[in-house]
């Protein structure tokens, strides 16, 4: 699964997905964590719009409460027959759940958990692919809420994501050229679009534990941890959101 994940400010958003007549504001977090308002995308009377909803969604049919079980990620296995997710997939509420980059566990040899930001050395603002309801509490106030549809993992996202109760998946990131048909194509459409994301274009570096407690934020949370081992990794390019080294697949390998 993918559970927290680094995302842009407003201004950044509205340049890259062309975003006009939009009434938000809000600063980058490099810690987003579910149930907290993360910034989407959808198409809504032919034009696309951004808002901010609830990561972890809530069908239509809960009238507006949240239920016992994660809904942050809708697993492509079984999204088009679960009930939270098959309403949403059916009516085509798709969206873009916007990103920098996103967090996964590496567990090593020694039972240790290291947390890994893992980005893309092609899109500096990407996009899950995402699924979103509305749903209205008894007292009449309306949760929009949305969840990322996720994968099975690359060769990347094996080794890095091998822990945990659902190991080696990833979160379904959408090509560029992908992102209008997964808006507004048919729903055959949208289910091709559907891959997994090349590993060759994907970076990953350690990181602190700070970015287990999601109340830090700050742009601190995405620097490399333990740089005494950058002799290990292989440094393939530069960070988009900072100036530290990052590796691919064989850094990972070399911590094991």
């Amino acid at each position: 699964m993918c559970g927290r994940y680094v995302s842009p400010d407003e201004a950044s958003i509205e340049r890259e997905f062309n975003l006009v007549r939009t009434e938000w504001q809000f600063p980058a977090s490099f810690n987003v964590a579910p149930t907290q308002l993360v910034p989407i995308v959808r198409t809504l009377k032919g034009e696309r719009q951004g808002l901010r909803v609830r990561w972890g969604l809530i069908p239509f049919f809960a009238k507006g409460e949240p239920g016992k079980y994660s809904t942050i990620n809708a697993r492509i296995e079984t999204m088009e027959t679960t009930a939270s997710y098959r309403g949403p997939w059916q009516r085509g509420q798709r969206c873009l759940q916007v990103a920098t980059g996103f967090y996964e566990w590496h567990l090593d040899a020694t039972g240790r958990k290291a947390p890994y930001y893992i980005h893309l050395n092609d899109q500096p603002i990407c996009a899950f692919a995402g699924l979103s309801d509305k749903s209205v509490k008894a007292d009449g106030t309306v949760i929009e809420s949305c969840a990322h549809i996720t994968l099975p993992g690359n060769e990347l996202m094996r080794d890095i994501h091998n822990g945990g109760s659902n190991p080696h998946r990833m979160p379904a990131i959408l090509r560029k050229d992908d992102q209008e048909r997964w808006l507004n194509g048919s729903m055959e459409e949208a289910r091709a679009v559907l891959q997994q994301y090349d590993a060759g274009l994907m970076v990953a570096y350690e990181v602190s534990t700070m970015v287990n407690a999601p109340k830090n934020k700050r742009r601190s949370v995405v620097e490399v941890c333990n740089p005494g081992r950058r002799s290990h990794a292989h440094e393939l390019s530069r960070a988009a959101i900072n100036t530290q080294p990052v590796y691919n697949r064989r850094s990972v390998a070399s911590l094991r």
